[in-house]
């Protein structure tokens, strides 16, 4: 944490650790014992979008929560891919590293296709599933998906993100439901680890991968029967504007016994825009799947 002076240790005061892969350290919070919830995040976010839900949890679960190469205070290699299957892989030596077993999944936005990644990998150490507003099929035949992607991954976009940081400056807050959440304050938690252009490679990359990763995607979705008999819960921001009611629908359809809470005034930062609700809501999934 010396490293970093604009962290608030006040909402964030998790002792950091790391994971040394061959691309750069991975910085993980590690907090609480118990039954381990991995939370998994995607794009510009990072664990500080899970503190809240870390610090309802973790006096009775053990909350582990990474933060991808190129985000957060993980390192932010040059030349590395950047890829969702990379994080992916990360993400399961990580697991392999900490020991952990009988997982609660916890997945937003990127975190989504790479927790299920996991879950499909290594389905017999995957116990339940929470999904925050994310999907994990492809959407190359989307026009909504092939418009943004196209554009935010195309030259336009990743000169935007490059030179002026524009994913996590403009756009996070337009996916907000009620962009006032979203205080200066906290917003500096966003934009100080992708303060530097050499720092945004990560944030530049995942956009392109919308298309990209058509292949990976549709790979994941051809397996999605494997997850039959998770345990589920889903909570969604009904005013999210990236992952909409039809996504929410086909998460429906393939866990047609899940736990939904539908959060009206949320949009796609749920874990930001309503900690109390999530907290809640997990928290109870957990104590009754306990």
């Amino acid at each position: 944490m010396e490293d970093h002076p604009w962290l608030d240790r006040q909402a964030y005061p998790f002792a950091p650790h790391y994971l040394d892969l061959t691309a750069g350290r991975m910085h993980y919070v590690d907090e609480g014992r118990g039954q381990a919830v991995l939370m998994i995040h995607g794009n510009p976010t990072w664990s500080f979008l899970y503190r809240h839900l870390i610090g309802r949890l973790r006096a009775t679960h053990r909350c582990v929560a990474p933060d991808h190469l190129g985000f957060g205070l993980s390192d932010k290699p040059s030349n590395w891919s950047y890829t969702p299957a990379a994080h992916a892989h990360n993400l399961a030596r990580l697991v392999a590293h900490l020991d952990l077993s009988d997982l609660t999944l916890v997945v937003q936005d990127w975190g989504g296709p790479i927790g299920i990644a996991y879950a499909l990998q290594h389905r017999a150490n995957v116990r339940r599933l929470v999904i925050l507003n994310t999907w994990c099929w492809p959407v190359n035949r989307d026009p909504y998906y092939i418009a943004f992607s196209s554009i935010m991954g195309g030259p336009i976009g990743r000169w935007l993100i490059r030179r002026h940081n524009y994913f996590a400056g403009g756009m996070m807050r337009q996916w907000f439901g009620d962009s006032r959440r979203l205080t200066t304050a906290i917003h500096q938690q966003y934009l100080q680890p992708l303060a530097r252009p050499e720092e945004r490679t990560g944030c530049m990359e995942f956009p392109r991968q919308i298309l990209g990763a058509s292949a990976w995607l549709d790979e994941l979705w051809r397996q999605r029967g494997a997850l039959e008999g998770l345990e589920t819960l889903i909570v969604w921001g009904m005013k999210d504007i990236a992952f909409r009611r039809r996504e929410l629908e086909q998460w429906e359809a393939l866990f047609p016994r899940a736990e939904v809470v539908r959060l009206a005034a949320a949009g796609h930062f749920v874990q930001e825009e309503a900690p109390l609700e999530v907290g809640e809501a997990v928290a109870g999934f957990l104590a009754r799947t306990g």
